[in-house]
């Protein structure tokens, strides 16, 4: 029988320690079975030992980043012999060491659940982005928390699915209750004829794109792209994307939507082009499922753009 581990990250103050000790206080997670609390990193507030042990819950406390290994996540086991177990994993240790260590028998992450403080994750993305986004790459929910009424929350979604398209994305006011969340305001206007995507809404346009595909059948979109073309790509087929950083430099990839167009073959490959095409939901075995196919009207020569990187915000 598989013994679940919730993973719980975040920098500092991000606000792991009263999340979980609210998970904690739920009679239903609970459930009265023994489960071990894994402490990594100590911040303002500290957890009731006692009272926890009298509910059955075993506080455990590493502060070495060396001292998390699999003997002593095995004598943990043998000791405490846990039902479940919450981890408060230390921001500043890399996800990998965790992720890639040898569990004991039976134990598996069956989630992992990223805190972030709303009002200062700008700064944490201009100083710490490779950390953050290491951090949120792998989660199932991404909490904002302490967000207030100039959190861009379009823009912070955007961030995190840049680099996690599976997250589920949440936001909390400074009162800790969930915010109402609303449509993003998009860019570009969804009214027009033909939908402009400037240069730097492309990346805004791809990710709204491919999560909101039937938004954007039967509309007609114009962007400038370069051509990409695969060794099994039939000759009326090619895919006009842009390169992307998704999390650092050292992150950098092509995103783009499969292409229908007659004159294909002739397209030389990574030559920039202007596109003009109609946007159709279509099976396509690159989505493993339906999702934005562009059939072109018109295929143009364009400049190289001053700024040819995309980014997500």
């Amino acid at each position: 029988m598989e013994t679940p581990v919730y993973l719980i990250t975040g920098f500092l103050e991000s606000g792991k320690t009263s999340f979980i000790k609210d998970t904690l206080g739920d009679e239903d997670f609970l459930a009265g079975e023994r489960t071990l609390l894994l402490v990594c990193e100590e911040g303002d507030e500290e957890y009731d030992v006692e009272a926890y042990a009298k509910k059955n819950i075993n506080v455990v406390y590493v502060e070495d980043e060396d001292d998390l290994t699999t003997e002593f996540l095995n004598e943990c086991k043998k000791k405490y012999r846990p039902k479940k177990i919450m981890v408060e994993y230390n921001g500043m240790w890399k996800m990998e060491k965790i992720m890639e260590m040898d569990l004991p028998d039976n134990w598996v992450v069956v989630q992992i659940i990223s805190l972030v403080d709303g009002s200062t994750f700008q700064m944490y993305m201009s100083n710490m982005r490779a950390l953050l986004m290491e951090q949120v790459s792998l989660s199932d929910l991404v909490i904002f928390n302490r967000c207030d009424e100039n959190t861009t929350k379009a823009s912070f979604r955007r961030s995190i699915k840049a680099t996690n398209r599976k997250a589920q994305i949440v936001f909390e006011g400074k009162d800790g209750e969930m915010l109402p969340d609303t449509e993003d305001d998009l860019p570009y206007d969804m009214t027009k004829d033909v939908i402009e995507i400037e240069d730097y809404d492309y990346g805004i346009f791809y990710l709204d794109a491919m999560d909101h595909p039937k938004k954007y059948a039967g509309k007609t979109i114009h962007f400038k792209a370069v051509v990409y073309k695969g060794k099994k790509f039939a000759s009326n087929q090619f895919v006009p994307g842009r390169f992307a950083m998704t999390c650092c430099a050292d992150d950098i990839t092509f995103i783009g939507f499969m292409c229908n167009y007659e004159n294909a073959s002739e397209l030389p490959l990574k030559a920039w082009v202007d596109v003009t095409a109609e946007i159709r939901v279509e099976f396509r075995k690159e989505y493993r499922g339906k999702g934005p196919v562009l059939y072109a009207k018109e295929v143009k020569a364009a400049q190289k753009p001053e700024e040819d990187l995309v980014y997500f915000n």
